[in-house]
């Protein structure tokens, strides 16, 4: 089969020809169809700190089921799924606490970016007929959103800022308008997203710039009461705290990798909580699965590209300067 394989220290992704995966006796095989290039694709193939490492990569996907291990149940050949790329070793403090990305025993799952994939059937998440495999792909990053929202506690009518305009902000404003929000408030260096934040569930958009704060405010009716930084670069724990309100919350939602100074006693005279979050939990995915169909917004209308498993390489460098993109899916199945 043909997949994706970073060679790690920044070196170029490849494809290569890999040997069919078979299942063991708790796994299924797929047939990837669609997997989602994510922005921690591209940081963590840069060959900085955080870094992939020599592997296959692919964490936003979903395909159909093509073998199945003697000791599984509750499957069968060509359901489709959605993975969750994190294994779970159950006994540790992050499985503990729910959340399987925390997880340092169990392996990941991360080879989305591949014809077939061998999963643990433990980490499948079968997708309802309403369901396409874009719809599937799409489970994964709407749930760090998601987890993101709830664990920041919303609150019916809370006034609500999203930074960013990426995949993590348009799902994080689309689950806090379903959460019960009041006013959101988006707000990006570049208006390009502007109508996309707006579908997602906005009421109003803001561009960054000298007069950002007193916008949102007049946007939100007052300042907000929570804010999530969904950019993840410099400076943007320090705009967020600019923008909270006394006693509000900011939620890091962009996994920043590199150091992000804030001046405390900006966040401290304001009595700001400040929240970092990562991953997701396996009730978020099946709660996806079940009620994608049900939201005010269709999810998939951020993908703005399909590609073929072989123009991967090509695509990632394109998604490292100005592009046109914002959820670009690779579809192994089409060649």
């Amino acid at each position: 089969m043909k997949a994706a394989f970073y060679p790690g220290e920044g070196k170029p992704v490849v494809i290569e020809d890999l040997p069919e995966p078979t299942p063991g006796p708790t796994d299924v095989v797929i047939k990837v169809h669609r997997c989602g290039i994510c922005g921690t694709d591209l940081s963590m193939t840069k060959g900085e700190m955080w870094d992939y490492g020599p592997g296959q990569f692919g964490h936003e996907y979903a395909g159909e089921i093509v073998a199945l291990g003697s000791a599984v149940e509750g499957y069968k050949l060509g359901d489709k799924i959605a993975v969750l790329p994190s294994g779970s070793c159950g006994q540790c403090e992050g499985c503990k606490g729910g959340n399987p990305v925390l997880c340092r025993n169990a392996p990941g799952v991360t080879r989305g970016f591949a014809e077939f994939a061998q999963v643990p059937a433990d980490v499948a998440v079968k997708l309802p007929n309403t369901l396409s495999m874009a719809d599937g792909a799409l489970v994964e990053p709407l749930a760090i959103s998601l987890y993101g929202v709830r664990q920041s506690r919303i609150q019916p009518g809370d006034k609500v800022l999203v930074l960013g305009g990426g995949a993590v902000a348009l799902y994080a404003i689309y689950w806090a308008r379903r959460l019960g929000a009041g006013r959101i408030v988006a707000a990006s260096r570049s208006a390009r997203r502007k109508d996309l934040c707006l579908e997602m569930g906005a009421d109003a958009f803001v561009q960054f710039g000298d007069n950002e704060v007193g916008e949102v405010i007049e946007a939100l009716g007052g300042s907000p009461d929570i804010v999530y930084e969904c950019v993840g670069v410099e400076g943007m724990l320090t705009k967020a705290i600019m923008h909270a309100k006394l006693y509000g919350t900011v939620v890091s939602l962009g996994f920043c990798t590199h150091p992000d100074p804030v001046m405390p006693a900006m966040g401290s005279y304001k009595c700001v909580t400040l929240q970092f979050l990562v991953g997701y939990t396996m009730k978020d995915f099946l709660y996806i699965a079940d009620h994608l169909d049900q939201g005010h917004a269709d999810p998939k209308a951020i993908i703005t590209n399909e590609i073929p498993l072989l123009g991967l390489p090509e695509m990632m460098e394109t998604l490292r300067g100005p592009n046109a993109e914002t959820k670009v899916h690779v579809n192994p199945a089409a060649g």
